[in-house]
């Protein structure tokens, strides 16, 4: 089942799970009865939501982050979701979001993945029960080319909250460190940004338009064959911003796992609903990769870097950079 067919090449990082690997992991992955016994942090459910949903405590997360089946045809390793009609999707999203909301505490905070052809339904169901406060945009470095449109490169998450006059946002954890093109300077000293051997640099507060994300590819040491796998990076930024250390976070599709495995390396708990087995035992194994490295590649020294900078990481701070493998692709 998950067992490599071909030998992989020396570079090639992506995490599979042998057969021999199979009966550790799933002693990390609860099951539905489990689930019935009773609810705990840090749970990795392999179950369908529909199915587990009430067993799961109301008012009990500080963040939660869903990143759902888009309204297109996708193969999720045998477990197929087909394109609706808008209207039909819209009552997809219904079916399970209302719920799920009920899990989230008062000043709470929610994140929501979508793309083009479905962020306007899902902005939709959203307000029916939450209040939307932006839009991030994120551009996705690659994507498929088309010759009558325009090249997918976008995705959007909406962020959104029970209570908008209260709840938890640090912006001081998800400053970016990007390169300064046209340095100003004040009396022949460097305003607002750092001069070094490897460049100029600054520090900012970020947008709501991302373009620093790498999606996750053979090289990289989080990389699954999950068909819509999300970055570390890119979850580390919401978990950063909206939660504290030891808050708890709530994935109802936990695909590979990604959400939970960067709130265990940042310090949070998890629980995670995945449908799909061999998923889980991705998930599983990443998790326990997480106990002993709590690197993301992109995020160090307590700031975000911009794409193609691990070098320059590397000769700021040799020692840091080489021992937790921090960086940026």
């Amino acid at each position: 089942m998950t067992e490599e067919k071909t030998q992989k090449s020396g570079r090639n990082q992506t995490i599979t799970v042998s057969e021999r690997e199979i009966p550790s992991l799933e002693i990390h992955i609860s099951s539905i009865e489990d689930l019935r016994n009773g609810f705990h942090d840090d749970m990795m459910v392999n179950a369908d939501l529909y199915d587990c949903i009430d067993l799961i405590p109301d008012n009990h997360f500080d963040l939660i982050i869903i990143d759902p089946p888009y309204n297109l045809d996708k193969d999720f390793h045998g477990k197929v979701f087909s394109a609706m009609k808008q209207d039909e999707y819209e009552e997809y999203l219904r079916s399970w979001f209302y719920k799920v909301c009920d899990k989230l505490k008062d000043n709470g905070s929610l994140y929501m993945c979508g793309d083009w052809k479905c962020s306007s339904s899902m902005q939709r169901v959203i307000e029916e029960k939450l209040t939307v406060v932006n839009r991030i945009s994120w551009q996705r470095e690659k994507g498929r080319g088309a010759k009558s449109n325009w090249k997918n490169g976008m995705e959007d998450i909406w962020f959104a909250v029970k209570n908008p006059r209260d709840y938890y946002f640090n912006v001081d954890a998800v400053m970016m460190k990007r390169r300064v093109i046209a340095p100003y300077k004040v009396d022949g000293k460097p305003k607002d940004w750092e001069e070094t051997d490897e460049g100029n640099f600054r520090t900012t507060y970020p947008s709501n338009f991302w373009d620093d994300i790498s999606i996750p590819f053979w090289s990289m040491p989080e990389n699954t064959s999950h068909p819509t796998q999300k970055p570390e990076k890119l979850y580390a930024k919401l978990i950063l911003a909206s939660s504290k250390q030891g808050d708890r976070i709530f994935d109802p599709f936990a695909g590979s796992g990604t959400a939970a495995v960067v709130a265990r390396k940042l310090g949070r708990s998890f629980c995670g609903i995945e449908i799909n087995r061999e998923y889980c035992l991705w998930a599983a194994k990443r998790l326990a990769n997480a106990l002993t490295d709590k690197s993301i590649q992109g995020y160090a020294d307590g700031v975000f870097w911009e794409r193609n900078s691990l070098a320059i990481q590397k000769k700021q701070q040799p020692s840091k950079a080489t021992k937790k493998g921090k960086g940026s692709k």
